[in-house]
């Protein structure tokens, strides 16, 4: 199940284990094989070891809305929201806001 993308992503992880883009890259990688376990995993944990990583919030409330985890989802775009705006990132925070309005 794992592709040479993966693979490679995961080499990369070695080499840089603290990069939040490499460990968000792996998550997407998971969620577009179908390895939703591990997606949801690999977003949680960057979620808690890098809150400041505005990029997980959206695809990580959204795994959790395909999911049917809706009280998650709401409350990680709500987050997210208040990271992207504290981050100075208004384009994020206007789609985590348009997430939220759409659950």
């Amino acid at each position: 199940m794992e592709s040479t993308r993966l693979q490679q992503l995961l080499s990369f992880l070695e080499n840089s284990p603290g990069d939040a883009f490499i460990n968000f890259a792996i998550a997407k990688e998971y969620e577009g094989l179908g390895d939703l376990d591990k997606s949801l995993a690999t977003y949680e944990a960057l979620v808690k070891s890098q809150p400041d990583y505005v990029g997980t919030y959206y695809h990580l409330g959204k795994l959790y809305e395909k999911l049917e985890k809706f009280e998650e989802a709401e409350r990680t775009f709500t987050t997210g929201i208040a990271v992207a705006k504290a981050a100075g990132d208004k384009h994020a925070a206007g789609e985590l806001q348009g997430a939220l309005d759409m659950l």
